[in-house]
């Protein structure tokens, strides 16, 4: 299972990791920071699967928040400034394009 990951970037700036890799079923985080964020950005988590539109993954202000497709957690730090997407056991058909973004 290979997990690609893009930069995107919404009013601030943000740096994830170019490429990851798990094997199937097995935990990955995804890592976003965003040093510069701003009171009222959201934290967005997006996924685009193989020739399909962007979709939504999960979006949170500061507190943690489930993620269920794909099923894992979207966790953030104390100061806001990094988050990650934590995928409990990722499938083949997890395998996507992933960005984090900020605004509103």
């Amino acid at each position: 299972l290979f997990l690609s990951l893009t930069v995107a970037s919404g009013r601030a700036q943000v740096q994830q990791e170019p490429f990851l890799e798990t094997s199937q079923g097995s935990a990955i985080s995804i890592n976003c920071s965003h040093p510069n964020i701003r009171t009222g950005d959201f934290i967005h988590f997006f996924r685009q699967l193989p020739g399909r539109s962007p979709e939504l993954v999960a979006i949170t202000a500061k507190a943690s928040k489930a993620a269920r497709a794909p099923e894992g957690e979207l966790r953030v730090s104390a100061d806001r400034r990094w988050s990650a997407l934590w995928l409990r056991r990722p499938r083949r058909g997890d395998a996507a394009v992933y960005s984090c973004a900020l605004g509103p």
